[in-house]
Parts: C-alpha cells; structure tokens; sequence
C-alpha cells in the first residue's frame, strides 16, 4: 500500500516539476527575437488581436508561449492602440505585460514653412495621416470658435519638443496645441503686443518674416524694429521673404530654392506680396522660433527704415535711416550677387 503511495506522490511530484519548468519557461526565459536593446511597436487604433500578432510576430521567437500568456492575462478581449516598448530579453509574460503599456511620443516639431509641411511632420510621429491633420485644423467651426482663419491657423503651432501619445487623435492633438498656444499668451507677452497695437497672431507673422531675414538672434530686435517703423509710418513691409513665400504659393512649390529676388517678382499678386499691399500679410509665411516672436515683443529702438544684407559681415545685416544710405549699401550688395554670378 504504502508502496504503491509512493509512486502516485512520485508521479504527481514529476508532473508539479513539470508544469514548474512549464511556466518558467513561459514566464520567464527569452521570447524576443531581436537583437537590439530595444524596439518600439506601433498597434493602431481598431486593432484586433490577429492585427497585433502580425505586428509582434517578427520579435517574437515563439508566438505560442505569447498567445498562452496573453489568453490567461485576457488581452486578446483588452487590445490597447499606441505605441509600446519591446525590450531584449522580455519573457512571453513580460511582453504581455509590455503591450498594456502605451509609452508617449517626444514629438518634435519646428522650422515649418507652412501648415502642409508641418502635417507631414506631425503624421510621421504619430498616428493621424496628413490629410486628416489638415482638415481637422482647417475646421471651419473650430477656426471661427477660436479666432482663427484658413490662412493664420498656423500661428497656432509653436516650434517645440511635445509629450503626447502615439494614437492620439488629431481632434485631440488640436486642443493640446490650442492649449500651448494660449499658455505661451502670458499676460506680459499679451500687454506687450496690445501695445504695438498687433493681435498675438499679427505678432507670430511678423515674426515669421524677421524669422527669415536673419538666423542671427542679436539682429531680430533690430530688424523687427525696422518692419514696426515701416508699420507706424504706413509704408509697406517690401519684405522680401513674403515675395519668395508667394512665388512659392503660386508655383505650389515650396522645395525650390530663390536665393534672389527678381525685380519683376515685386509684382506678383498675393496678398502674401508686402512690396504691393498695405500692412501685414493675411498669416504667417514660416513658423517663427519663440527668440524671433520675443523680438518683435521687445524690438530694438532706433529710426532705421531700411536694412540690406551685408557684404563684409555675411550673415548680418547693414541698417540705414535715410534712402540715400540704403542705395549706398544696396548697391554693394547686388554688386556681390551679380560677382557670385546669382541669378536666382
């Protein structure tokens, strides 16, 4: 009797070592077939387990351990979409585990020329496509809502680093930079713009356009203070940066590059086009940098009027009161161009 015992406790203590090393084997050793430290995985939004399994399967060495995991913890009726961290080394239930955590976007953006350009950006970090991107910005009801039109909703976008997840939606994304947008509106940066009778979206576009004129941070004042001079006087802007931004606008072009400013391009008509029309244009021709928009808020003092690139310090700028002056340095600068041979 006691024999026979034994043999059943011996035979249920083999099968307990047995199931032991089972589930050791499935909980803890490698699962992951990969050989980097670590590997993102993107599982989009309606996904069902089928689509997560041919997402994962090319990391995972064996699906089977996977899916025993993943039916006993109830993930196959609990799929999350974003963005997860697949590490070297994770066990089957580590992966598991792994899949329920959605791991946030560093999203980066700056330096855009226009809200198209700017939708690509944002769609090749997270998961709303362009198209969607640009009709949920150019809602109609939402620009009206928020004061915003077709042509300056771009002013709503500053250039920086955001924290959001993968799967956000694009309505969503909208409200996170509607929110940034009027937290960066301090009372201070607001007074200041009330008191160079410009809106915060006037204050964004003429930034865009110092933003282009100069890359040198210690001349955005300076040039600021130009463009606010012409302004106060009633003279137009003649920047030549709207000229470029409209030529691009009208070619539907914007990865040509004009080096130069054509005479006869001073005529194109846009409204863009500040050598032919009054005052600011309608939105911003660039996405300025927060040092250009703090520069049209505190701008240098002084009377210039006209500045032209400088030919004995490249990269700045010579500045000039009076129209004989600026030909004096116009003309240097033309010369230069016409030596380089820059025709466009």
């Amino acid at each position: 009797m006691n024999t026979k015992r034994n043999t059943i406790l011996k035979g249920l203590a083999a099968v307990f070592v047995l199931v032991v090393i089972v589930v050791f084997v499935k909980f803890f050793t490698s699962d992951t077939n990969f050989d980097k430290e670590e590997i993102y995985v993107q599982i989009p939004t309606g996904s069902t387990y089928q689509d997560v399994e041919k997402i994962i399967s090319p990391y995972v060495k064996n699906m089977s351990d996977f899916e025993f995991i993943a039916n006993r913890r109830s993930y196959p009726e609990n799929i999350k979409p974003g963005r997860f961290l697949l590490k070297k080394g994770m066990s089957a239930f580590q992966l598991v585990a792994a899949m329920r955590r959605n791991v946030p976007v560093k999203l980066a953006f700056n330096n855009q020329e226009r809200l198209e350009n700017l939708c690509e950006r944002l769609s090749s970090q997270i998961e709303p496509d362009t198209t969607k991107l640009l009709e949920t910005f150019r809602d109609s009801i939402f620009l009206q809502k928020n004061g915003f039109t077709k042509d300056n909703i771009f002013a709503m976008f500053l250039p920086n680093t955001y924290e959001v997840y993968w799967n956000i939606s694009a309505e969503k994304f909208r409200e996170k930079m509607l929110e940034e947008y009027n937290r960066f509106w301090t009372k201070e940066r607001t007074d200041k713009a009330t008191a160079l009778n410009l809106t915060p979206v006037q204050v964004i576009t003429l930034a865009s356009i110092v933003h282009k004129e100069t890359v040198k941070k210690s001349e955005r004042p300076i040039v600021a203070g130009v463009y606010l001079n012409r302004l106060n006087q009633g003279m137009p802007l003649q920047a030549d940066p709207t000229v470029i931004y409209a030529l691009k606008l009208r070619d539907n072009n914007f990865e040509q590059v004009i080096k130069r400013v054509l005479y006869n391009d001073l005529f194109i008509k846009s409204p863009f086009n500040t050598y032919q029309n009054i005052g600011l244009p309608p939105g911003p021709i660039a996405m300025p940098d927060v040092d250009a928009i703090d520069a049209v808020l505190s701008p240098a003092k002084h009377n210039y009027i006209y500045f032209c690139a400088s030919v004995e310090r490249f990269g700045y700028h010579e500045f000039a009161a009076t129209i004989t002056q600026h030909d004096v340095n116009r003309k240097k600068y033309v010369a230069w161009l016409n030596a380089q041979g820059t025709n466009r």
